[in-house]
């Protein structure tokens, strides 16, 4: 699934670059409460699927799925968005 993300700034920018530099704080300020809204609901899912796989008899990790999680991030965001991978993987699964 591809999204693509388009800000939603208001194309008419205040004639004060304070007040402008304001309202893309405020911007990111919603960003961020979307990115920590989205990164709790991964983590809840994540451990559920932990749960999940050790009550079958499984293994609460699977290792070729971190894999492909971790190519997704790297190919959308580069080696940076490897890392942001890898640290939504690590809190989904807890400590090893």
């Amino acid at each position: 699934m591809s999204s693509t993300l388009s800000p939603s700034v208001p194309t008419e920018r205040p004639a004060d670059p304070a007040e402008h530099i304001d309202a893309l704080r405020a911007e990111i300020d919603a960003c961020d409460a979307q990115i920590i809204e989205l990164v709790q609901r991964r983590l809840a899912v994540s451990q559920e699927i932990g749960a999940l796989r050790t009550a079958s008899g499984g293994m609460r990790l699977s290792l070729s799925r971190e894999q492909r999680v971790l190519a997704r991030f790297r190919a959308a965001l580069g080696p940076d968005g490897a890392a942001l991978g890898m640290m939504l993987l690590r809190q989904g699964r807890g400590r090893l």
